[in-house]
């Protein structure tokens, strides 16, 4: 966790991009390289979806999202990807469970 959700995208469009994805992210997001996790989903367009990024994290300072996302268009625009949706699906430590117990517990009333 981080996870960042490659979608539409070609395994050999990713793959040797993969390092300096996760080095930007992590300097960005404030996070061990090793706790970045990049995927790659085959999807079957039914009408005419961009290609995108989903990056599922916990909320940090609109201005680390903004850098992310910016750092990693740049990227992306580096090896001809220039009409990429990205976007931040952001999750609660409350919600987020590891071995079956929350990661946060979250306040009681």
């Amino acid at each position: 966790m981080p996870f960042l959700r490659f979608k539409g995208f070609a395994k050999q469009d990713i793959e040797p991009i993969s390092q300096i994805l996760i080095e930007e992210f992590s300097k960005i997001a404030e996070v061990a390289q090793e706790k970045v996790k990049l995927e790659l989903l085959s999807v079957e367009q039914l009408t005419n979806s961009p290609l995108s990024v989903e990056i599922m994290m916990f909320p940090r300072e609109p201005k680390q999202h903004d850098a992310i996302a910016s750092a990693i268009h740049g990227i992306l625009k580096k090896q001809g990807f220039l009409h990429v949706h990205i976007f931040f699906i952001l999750l609660s430590p409350t919600l987020y469970y590891k071995e079956g117990l929350p990661l946060q517990v979250g306040m009681t009333k």
